[in-house]
């Protein structure tokens, strides 16, 4: 058993290196000797990139027209309460399209011929609004369905913004769904059957269940999208966040405005996806911890 681990010279104890220093001080060592190089070569890097920004002969111009004190505190107000606009928007069509996906995956899922016409509308649907940019979808439903003056459908353009947004994400995310209804086990739903249950039942309390649970991440993933898609309702004339700063520039032909609208969707957008990554991990090891 000389060649087992932790055996060495004589002398040594188990764990330890010729040095005599224990393994573990070793990989501590070694661990903040790559975060110093780490640190130095980011700050290498970004400290070479800024120096390359700030040597531009233009660089004075594009910091007044970009990075404007008086501008940026004149142009806030303005914008952080057109902003909140935004995050009203990104919150009910949230909700709606993980609702309203749902509903048309599992429509697209049930089987039996008898359901074959819902399934054909739920495809048809699911082809149309992925098949169209959003901003073109956004213009013709902003701007075409109230020019109908149709009796008891709204006209607001805001209201149309948002239901362009769910049905065009609904789309995408019950895509999502559908994949995860697929990856669950035939098995699961044979069992199902086999108790009594009929087909809603057994996708309501066995298919569904693991099903969200597997898409979770993805799921997230398209929260982050839309929180930043919801400015295009600006093209419609919503006084937004993006609006508002288009009005303070095409006013005083300075741009400052839009970097403090994108610092707002920053704020959100930021923690919203390092919180997507760290869920997917968590997901991640979760699995590899139950497959082994």
């Amino acid at each position: 058993m000389s060649d087992a681990i932790g055996s060495g010279p004589p002398g040594l104890v188990p764990g330890a290196r010729p040095g005599g220093r224990p393994v573990r001080d070793f990989l501590a060592q070694e661990g903040a000797k790559g975060a110093a190089i780490a640190a130095i070569s980011t700050v290498v890097v970004f400290g070479l990139l800024v120096w390359w920004v700030l040597s531009s002969p233009n660089w004075p111009l594009v910091r007044d027209r970009f990075f404007n004190p008086e501008d940026f505190r004149l142009s806030a107000p303005d914008i952080v309460a057109g902003f909140w606009i935004d995050v009203m928007m990104f919150v009910i069509a949230q909700i709606a399209i993980l609702v309203f996906a749902l509903l048309v995956a599992v429509l697209r899922s049930l089987r039996g011929p008898a359901f074959l016409p819902v399934r054909i509308l739920a495809v048809i649907y699911i082809d149309f609004f992925r098949g169209i940019p959003l901003i073109l979808a956004l213009l013709l439903f902003g701007f075409g369905i109230p020019a109908l003056q149709l009796p008891g459908v709204p006209s607001s353009v805001m209201f149309w913004g948002v239901t362009t947004l769910v049905l065009s994400y609904s789309a995408y995310t019950a895509e999502v769904y559908r994949a995860g209804i697929e990856s669950v086990p035939e098995s699961q739903r044979s069992s199902a059957r086999s108790l009594g249950l009929t087909q809603w039942q057994s996708l309501r309390y066995a298919i569904l269940p693991q099903a969200i649970r597997n898409v979770v991440p993805a799921l997230l993933n398209g929260l982050v999208s839309l929180q930043k898609d919801v400015a295009l309702v600006s093209v419609l004339g919503v006084r937004e966040a993006v609006r508002v700063a288009e009005i303070y520039t095409s006013r005083t032909f300075n741009y400052t405005s839009f970097v403090v609208a994108a610092a707002l969707f920053l704020v959100i957008s930021v923690p919203l996806a390092r919180f997507a990554d760290w869920y997917t991990a968590r997901d991640r090891a979760r699995r590899q911890q139950l497959v082994s």
